[in-house]
């Protein structure tokens, strides 16, 4: 056994790390955190001092077992998590849990996982960071505060089920109000006049009039004026201008450019970048440093020079603009700058070779560019048009990285002027009026609203991810492409001498990727605006990070923090609580024309709706508002369209309309009407869907044999064909064969077919076979998944360790190895339904008992149904 034992986070990064130690180290995985708040509302004691009340996570109760048991058989213990203090936490409560001295135990963090880094932490270890822990233990509890305060208050008088968060919240004002502003946006029109100028060698000159005219009329009034008109060059100016990189990758820009270049979303960019982490590719991935350290400049000259050229290198030290910047020693780069390409997955070799770039460009000469201005009259207004070129004279770090932006900008260089000089004559090939409307500022990406967090110091890099992911799966906020609508504009061609008009079409409002507020998001929002404008507030939200900071740095007690804020708070909430009248989210939006009933928006149980009726009326109807509408916008016409529900197609047996309906778990199909007392309704299964399917793929799901299809028999077993959670297999006696889902189909597959797998899966199975034992037949070593190999004892699958010899492996040893496993992992008990002795045959369920009253009950086993995508009522009678 190896006297050192090093825990880190993941088993990857334990697997990278532990060839770099050698024998005398064992590296475990504690898989994240292993202690949180307890569940309940006595978490945090706010009588006493806010002392929060920490428990082991569930999960986490064999790995703590494994590691006190590893602790005992070593002499060293090595806590090697996370930089951060989300890391430093981690090996605070694993200290804690362990039973370890807290001012005694080996603290290592080290910012990328290479060899060297790792050694030389190791030799430089320190304690834990108590101010660390305190700044995320104030975090953690301020949190959870306002979350376990504030829901309730939300579900009491707005919808259950609902929550709030000090961040989620504020990201959630950002994109409603961005919303709002877009719905008051008032375009305007405009004319852009740019003319096409010929030299007299019949070089293109593009030019655009310094000012725009607002009116057709205006426009129209100006080409006239520009007839028989000369165009002579009056001003000409070159001057030098130069680009230089930007820094290397932060949390925050990693996240923005692998959503504009890669179209990654934030949470993947950080699953991919964790990745390359726990691989060793790059640094520490959760950083708002842009810092890189002496090895890294040094290391990156040398790379730059022997592949670009001594010129296109330049040495730069970066430094944060933002004041508040904290904890990582460096930014995101590669840990050797001389691998430009990884051998990993797709994914992970697009974002390596970003952040390969990005860093390596940072230490590249500036860009040198040379910008021309000329400046060109009309001779009958003398009205100024105005040609721009720009012509890279050295290109620099642009050899190797272009950022991009939200809003694409002209890339350097497309523009280039050809030589002209003073007083010289153009001639006007063509000039073009073209009508333009003025846009609202963008809804947001996830990048532009990271950019936008970052900006109002709302959140730190590891909350980013999170934070947006957590506004989405609450259902605030819905990311999703849009389609726009057409608009004209009207075009004026001053050509020849002669004035065309035309049309030109032009879609807008189109959206891809872009974040929008629920119909959920908005009410949740307008509410906390009013009775909690504390927390909605964005320099609140940033001081508070501010404060966190503080603790970190000057140790200030977190209690102090948390009691300064809490006091008020809780007030707040009694006041609401007791005073706020429940908020109805509903809007009267007219009257239907055929029965005079009212029509209102309103949000439901299940999500926005149409309510047909008054809440009380026995036959009020409801329907679900279709994508793009909103409770709101939605009008009185689109209303009526959606109440009346036209069937999608007709059965073709039954002649019984099909309706695509949405539900609280999605769209499915309807066979009937509602009054029908033989409706039944049809799952929209894989490779089927709502959006696309046709009247055909209806009428078949309806109309498909039910699950399980049974084949008949082979050797005396029962054949059939079924589809499970994992997809569609066939079922031979008691074992179980994939059918591939390019060539086969459960509704099709034949007994013969069924048979043939079922040779093949049996053939394949025996070549995984690596040893069997005589002493019992159902013991075996056969290969697994990854091609390793792996001890199956009966319905066991028991890994097998490093230093196992298969050859010379008796059932002695198995046996061993077995009991040993069995040790770690116990049988769970097998569930069961319970139900009453005088009514054992009716139903599986528990029956409930009077208070303080323990009913007599029987054991009963649970029957496992068949799957069917449809009713009993449809399937074909045997």
């Amino acid at each position: 056994m190896a006297k050192n034992l090093m825990i880190v986070e993941s088993p990857a990064k334990a697997k990278t790390i532990e060839k770099y130690l050698g024998k005398d180290f064992i590296v475990r995985a504690s898989f994240g955190h292993v202690r949180d708040l307890s569940k309940d509302n006595h978490a945090i004691d706010v009588e006493n001092n806010f002392a929060p009340q920490y428990e082991i996570l569930p999960d986490k109760l064999k790995v703590i077992k494994e590691l006190k048991e590893l602790i005992a058989k070593t002499e060293v213990v090595w806590l090697a998590t996370d930089e951060d203090r989300e890391g430093e936490a981690i090996s605070w409560h694993l200290a804690v849990a362990l039973g370890l001295n807290i001012h005694t135990t080996n603290r290592v963090v080290f910012n990328e996982i290479t060899k060297n880094a790792i050694t030389k932490a190791v030799q430089n270890p320190r304690k834990i960071d108590l101010q660390l822990v305190d700044a995320q233990q104030a975090r953690r509890v301020l949190d959870r505060l306002v979350g376990f305060k504030l829901s309730p208050v939300l579900w009491s008088k707005i919808k259950s089920g609902l929550s709030a968060g000090r961040v989620q919240s504020v990201a959630v004002r950002l994109i409603v109000e961005r919303e709002k502003e877009i719905d008051a946006f008032q375009a305007n029109s405009s004319f852009k006049i740019t003319a096409d100028f010929l030299t007299d060698k019949k070089e293109s000159v593009k030019a655009e009039l310094v000012r725009k005219c607002e009116k057709k009329d205006e426009a129209n009034a100006f080409l006239q004026s520009c007839i028989g008109a000369t165009y002579k060059v009056t001003k000409l100016e070159t001057r030098p201008a130069k680009k230089s990189p930007a820094p290397p990758f932060t949390t925050s820009t990693l996240q923005q450019e692998a959503s504009r270049k890669l179209s990654f979303s934030v949470k993947k960019t950080m699953m991919v970048a964790q990745r390359l982490y726990e691989a060793g590719h790059i640094t520490y991935m959760r950083t708002d440093s842009v810092n890189l350290s002496q090895a890294a400049l040094q290391q990156a000259e040398q790379v730059v020079t022997g592949t670009f050229g001594q010129q296109y290198h330049q040495l730069r030290n970066f430094k944060n603009k933002n004041t508040s910047a904290q904890e990582a020693h460096e930014a995101i780069r590669p840990t050797d700058f001389s691998v430009s390409k990884i051998m990993g997955e797709n994914d992970e070799n697009r974002l390596y070779e970003l952040i390969w770039k990005r860093a390596l460009a940072s230490q590249m000469a500036d860009a040198q560019l040379e910008r021309t201005v000329a400046d060109i009259i009309a001779s009958t207004n003398q009205e100024l048009f105005q040609a721009v070129g720009e012509v890279i004279k050295f290109d620099g770090f642009l050899k190797l990285y272009r950022e991009s932006f939200d809003e694409e900008e002209e890339e350097e260089g497309k523009n280039m002027l050809p030589l002209m000089k003073v007083g010289q004559i153009l001639d006007l090939k063509e000039m073009v009026a073209l009508e333009r409307y003025t846009r609202p500022n963008p809804r947001y990406t996830e990048a532009a609203l990271v950019k936008k967090l970052e900006e109002l110091g709302i959140g730190r890099p590891s909350t980013y991810a999170p934070t947006i992911s957590t506004v989405q799966d609450r259902g605030y906020v819905v990311k999703e492409n849009r389609e726009g609508v057409k608009r004209d504009l009207n075009v004026l061609t001053l050509k020849d001498s002669k004035i065309t008009p035309s049309i030109k079409t032009e879609m807008t409002g189109a959206e891809k990727n872009k974040l929008f507020p629920t119909d959920l998001g908005k009410p949740v929002t307008a509410f906390l605006m009013e009775h909690f404008e504390q927390i909605m507030d964005y320099s609140f939200t940033a001081k508070v990070e501010g404060e966190f900071d503080e603790i970190a740095k000057t140790g200030k007690k977190w209690q102090q923090m948390i009691s300064e804020f809490y006091t008020p708070f809780s007030k707040t909430i009694e006041k609401v609580s007791k005073e706020t009248a429940r908020v109805s989210v509903a809007r009267l939006i007219g009257t239907h024309p055929e029965t005079g009933k009212n029509v209102y928006a309103k949000l439901g149980k299940f999500g926005p709706m149409i309510q047909l009726g008054e809440n009380d009326d026995d036959d009020k109807k409801f329907t679900s508002l279709g994508k793009g509408q909103s409770l709101d916008t939605v009008s009185l016409e689109e209303a009526l369209k959606l109440l009346k529900n036209p069937p999608f197609c007709i059965h073709e047996k039954t002649q019984k309309p099909i309706y695509i309906k949405k539900g609280p778990y999605g769209n499915y199909l309807q066979l009937g009407d509602n009054d029908d007392p033989e409706k039944a309704n049809g799952k929209i299964t894989k490779g089927f869907s709502a959006e696309t399917m046709t009247p055909e793929e209806a009428n078949r799901i309806f109309d498909l044999p039910r699950l399980p299809r049974e084949l008949g028999t082979y050797k005396g077993m029962s054949v059939a064909a079924n589809d499970g959670f994992y997809g569609a297999y066939v079922k031979v006696g008691d074992k179980n064969v994939t059918l591939p889902p390019k060539t086969d189909n459960v509704y099709t597959v034949t007994l013969e077919r069924a048979i043939e797998l079922y040779e093949l899966k049996l053939i394949s199975d025996e070549n995984k076979i690596k040893k069997k034992f005589a002493e019992n037949a159902n013991v075996l070593i056969q290969i697994g998944k990854y091609n390793k190999p792996y001890l199956k004892w009966e319905a066991d699958n028991v890994p097998l360790p490093k230093d196992f010899n298969i050859e010379t492996a008796t059932f002695a040893d198995v046996t061993a190895l077995h009991e040993e496993w069995l040790k770690l992992n116990p049988p769970k008990p097998q569930k069961k339904a319970v139900v009453k002795k005088a009514d054992a045959t009716k139903t599986d369920k528990k029956t409930p008992s009077k208070k303080g009253e323990t009913p007599k009950e029987e054991e009963k086993p649970i029957e496992k149904k068949a799957p069917s995508i449809y009713p009993k009522k449809l399937a074909p009678k045997k």
